[in-house]
């Protein structure tokens, strides 16, 4: 079958790029947790990460990786690559559950939804952010409503490819064979595609960091200097700072709500704080659930939410 061939390549490019993301990363200076999460999302979408990876984090001289993760566009692929990661690891696990205990797939829907973004938050947010907020309980209260907005695009994107392939494919694909992977990963796909307004919006009000720096005190080679000159000099005076964060570091510029990365910017804690009133964040917590609405109406419209 045509499908099946399709599937053998895209796993196939798909092992190619998570091998290269995973070593190469191992280099870049940036937070373990973010590393995990190009790692995993490489994992579901192939070459299509790895570009993403090499395009928006990979440090392209050495002592640059401050300078060049501070493009907006660069922070947002971060957050939503963050978010998706850990939501998507939840909402596959749900998938594997629910296939074996046999539910309707409206059920399987709100499974999915419930475990991706409690795994998303509370885990890949809030306890891999602890150290940032001082303690757990005031890690979850942070990332509530950040992840709670994301979530809902990601899902609603997955929801509308999702439910009609699974549900018009028969016999049902099974979490054992090829054809509910190659699924799962072109759903969650687009998933990331969709919550990127979103994360935009999120990095943009101070209410998501995107990408960090790490570094342990090493010092930065002569390509920075000449790069962080460049940029102050295009950019007018005070741009750019270079400069160096431990992990622990970078950390505490997320947890004043950076949208810059650690170290790349000479801002203080005040101008990084939330910039969002209550009524704007009302709207765009409603649009994140028609957002949400739009990929279930799509789901029942095209697919079958009950068999």
């Amino acid at each position: 079958m045509l499908l099946d061939g399709v599937m053998l390549l895209w796993f196939l490019q798909v092992a190619i790029a998570v091998v290269f993301v995973a070593v190469d990363i191992q280099r870049t200076p940036e937070a373990t947790v973010m590393k995990w999460g190009f790692v995993v999302v490489t994992a579901f979408s192939g070459l299509f990460g790895a570009l993403l990876y090499v395009l928006s984090c990979r440090e392209p001289l050495p002592g640059t990786h401050e300078q060049y993760v501070a493009a907006k566009w660069r922070q947002v692929v971060g957050s939503t690559m963050h978010c998706v990661a850990g939501d998507g690891i939840g909402i596959l696990a749900a998938a594997v559950i629910t296939y074996a205990v046999g539910v309707q797939p409206w059920v399987d829907l709100v499974v999915e939804y419930v475990l991706g973004f409690l795994f998303g938050w509370m885990v890949f947010q809030a306890l891999f952010m602890k150290s940032m907020f001082g303690s757990y309980r005031e890690s979850m209260k942070k990332t509530f409503i950040a992840e709670l907005l994301s979530m809902n695009a990601v899902m609603g994107g997955m929801t509308a490819v999702m439910i009609p392939w699974m549900t018009n494919t028969m016999p049902h694909p099974s979490p054992t064979g090829p054809t509910f992977w190659f699924i799962m990963s072109i759903a969650l796909c687009a998933g990331f595609l969709v919550a990127l307004p979103m994360n935009w919006w999120l990095v943009d009000r101070g209410l998501k960091h995107g990408m960090l720096t790490v570094r342990h005190d090493k010092p930065v080679p002569l390509a920075a200097g000449i790069a962080l000159a460049g940029a102050t000099l295009a950019d007018g005076p005070g741009a750019g700072h270079a400069g160096h964060a431990t992990e622990q570091h970078a950390m505490e510029q997320h947890a004043a709500g950076a949208g810059a990365p650690a170290a790349a910017e000479g801002h203080d804690h005040h101008s990084m704080e939330p910039r969002v009133g209550r009524a704007q964040l009302a709207v765009m917590t409603l649009v994140s659930f028609l957002v949400l609405a739009a990929g279930v109406v799509v789901a029942g419209v095209f697919g079958h939410l009950v068999m």
